[in-house]
Order: C-alpha cells, then structure tokens, then sequence
C-alpha cells in the first residue's frame, strides 16, 4: 500500500469519530476554528534558446491550495493540492499541465518534542543539494514517507524518514513521475555553537525503479558566520563520501566536497566557491538524484543528467556570487566555470542575473536571465544555451 493511500484511510478513520455529541465541538475546533488555509498563485513565462537545437518558450500558471487542521489529541492533517495550467508541453521546459496532491499526510506531536508525519510531504534537508523538493519548477517533488523530527536536546534537530515513493516534477504517464523506494534518510543538525551549524548525515537510496540511481552517502557540513560591527563573514564546508547502493549494476566509489567563503555588508555580499562531485576514475560519478539541482551548477540545468545530477566523469564547479539589496530590491548575479573532474574536460562557463522585488504585501516579480557557452564539443551538455524567466507570485 502506497503511503499517501494510508494517509487517506487514516484522515477518513479520523472523520467517522465524529458520531457523539461530544466529538462535535473538539472536531470543529480542529477541523474550522484552529485550522488554516492557504493559497498562492505563480505566473511564468520561460524562455528557453539552445544553438543549433531549437527555441520554445511557454507561459505557466500554477495555484496551489494548502489546507491544515488545528490539533486533535495531538493529530493534525495536511491537504495540498496543486494545478498548472500551461500554452503548452514543451520538451525544453521542465513544466508541465497537471493537476496532482503535492501533499497529504497525518502529523503527530509527540512527547519530547517530537513530530512524526505520515503520507506525502515535502522533506528537504540542509541546503537540499542531496535531498530537495526542486521549489523552482511548477510541479514540486514530494515524498511518500514516514518521517519523525524531534528536537528535545537544545540547538540539535534528529531527522529520520523511510520513503517509499518520490514524486518527481514530471506529468503522469511520461513513465518518469515517480520512483519507488525503499530509502532510509538520516540527518542530525546542530546549531548551539556560536561559530558553526553542523550537520551529519547517511542517506541510502535504494530505488527499486531505476536501481542506477541507488546509492549510499555519508557526509558532513559545518557552515557559519563571523560578525564585526557592519560586516559579515560567512564560510561553508562539506564532505561526503558515496559507494553504490542496493541493486545499482556499478560497483565505484566518489567523493563530494565544497568550500565556500563570503563577505556581506548591510546591502551588498560577495561569495566564492569550489564544488567537486567527483569521479572513480571515470566509472561513474557522485550522484544526487533526489536534490534541488536547479539551484546548484548553474540555472540553464545544463547538467541534470537525467536527474542523477552527475556524469561518470564528475563535475567540478567554480563559482563566484554577488548580491545586493536595494529600496526592496533583491539583486543577485553569478559566474560558473565548469571542468571534469576526471579526462580534462571543458564543461564550459555560465553567468546569470536575476532581480525579484516584493510589493503589497501578497506579491512579488521576478526576472531571471542566465546564459552557458563554452564547453568541449561533442557532448550532451555542449550547446550553447540563453534562458529567460519572468515570474508574478501571489501567496494569501
């Protein structure tokens, strides 16, 4: 039994308590007076040029309606559903017409702080360069999981979830919407220190549809942040290592690192950083198949690679980011240059800009603009490419 269809019987088990006059008022309580609704609407438009390939551009609308109950003997249930209406499916454009339940799950507030959620829900994780819910496309990856957070020892957050199916961006019947699991995820977060937020986690990916994609992941990540009067200086470090996992037909081994440095002002930051998904000797690369990978190795998603995030021959990721703030302004512009990390590569560079302004209290607007040419010819991810997004978001 898929775990969103036990959600269902649970939610409906929950709604037949409802035959005593007593049961009335706490259900109301629950059910209307403590619950909330949310909704939001995000209108894009994308552009999308690759040479000698084609041009297509799209215009999306997605609404989504989020609905969660106030608590009944320390149960709550959340219900969200998502609809995008599209111009068109363009196969450039990662989005797409549907209408689907993003999320719904039963949660539990348990003694010493614990919460435990049952059915499909968002889990993203750290930065989500490993686990993620790729926020950035219309239709969001979810999770059907069982997950418990409990944070009862001060500054440490425990988060471990059992997914059993992934609920990926792609439109039903393109065999690629989803992915059965049986993935066990760790990660432990501490931030009581002054100087660091660190995190330790064991991520075991066993996917049962498409058996490459399993793997094994340990890791660690310290970030923070050092404040002198006006100025701010942040770092990041991190490092995992990967075997293959499960029923994955590759037998290797591959490391992940970055390092990363940035200084910020009141209305102006600069960072650097080296990003190395790393290669066993060209046999297969450090993959990251359930991460937001939009949001790492550059906005043209030149390197996506069918959703592993990695090729065999790894991937290095030299980057350079400047932000500013100005009148209610954000403005953000960065530079990638990418290399193998194995065979002596040019991947290629990229650059990009993008501005978002809020207004109104409800709205913002937002363009994004980012262009990759360069790379070594002959190779899947070599064609020059110019994407354009504007996007209108309303949240109520």
């Amino acid at each position: 039994m898929k775990v969103h269809t036990l959600t269902l019987a649970v939610l409906a088990s929950l709604a037949s308590t409802a035959v005593t006059a007593e049961t009335v008022d706490p259900l109301k309580k629950a059910f209307i007076d403590d619950s909330a609704v949310k909704v939001q609407f995000r209108l894009r438009y994308e552009d999308v040029d690759v040479a000698n390939v084609d041009q297509q551009n799209q215009t999306t609308l997605r609404t989504r309606l989020n609905y969660q109950t106030g608590d009944l003997y320390n149960l709550f249930a959340v219900a969200e559903v998502d609809d995008v209406r599209s111009t068109d499916n363009e196969p450039l454009i990662g989005d797409y017409k549907y209408t689907q339940i993003n999320q719904g799950y039963i949660g539990y507030k348990g003694p010493a702080e614990t919460l435990a959620k049952l059915g499909r829900q968002r889990i993203l994780l750290d930065n989500q360069r490993f686990v993620g819910g790729v926020g950035f496309r219309q239709n969001e990856q979810t999770y059907d999981a069982v997950s418990v957070k409990n944070t009862a020892i001060e500054g440490l957050t425990a988060y471990y979830a059992y997914v059993a199916n992934v609920n990926r961006i792609f439109p039903e019947g393109s065999g690629k919407e989803e992915h059965e699991n049986e993935t066990n995820l760790v990660n432990l977060n501490y931030k009581a220190l002054d100087f660091a937020k660190i995190s330790a986690y064991a991520y075991l990916i066993d996917n049962i549809d498409v058996p490459s994609f399993s793997n094994d992941t340990y890791g660690i990540r310290a970030t923070g942040d050092i404040k002198l009067d006006a100025l701010k200086l942040s770092y990041e470090a991190e490092y995992a290592q990967q075997s293959e996992g499960s029923d994955n037909p590759v037998s290797y081994s591959a490391s992940y690192y970055k390092l990363g440095a940035g200084v910020n002002f009141d209305f102006i930051g600069a960072k650097v950083g080296y990003e190395v998904l790393g290669s066993d000797d060209g046999k297969a690369g450090f993959i990251t198949p359930l991460a937001t990978l939009h949001a790492f190795n550059g906005w043209t998603d030149k390197f996506l690679f069918g959703g592993k995030g990695n090729w065999e021959n790894g991937l290095v990721d030299t980057h350079f980011v400047v932000t500013a703030k100005l009148a209610g302004l954000k403005l953000l512009a960065k530079y990638h240059k990418f290399d193998s990390d194995y065979g002596d590569i040019d991947m290629g560079k990229e650059w990009g800009v993008a501005a978002t302004y809020p207004f109104a209290k409800y709205y913002s607007v937002g363009v994004k603009y980012a262009s990759f040419s360069g790379a070594d010819a002959g190779y899947g991810f070599s064609n020059d490419t110019d994407k354009l997004w504007l996007t209108l978001q309303a949240k109520y």
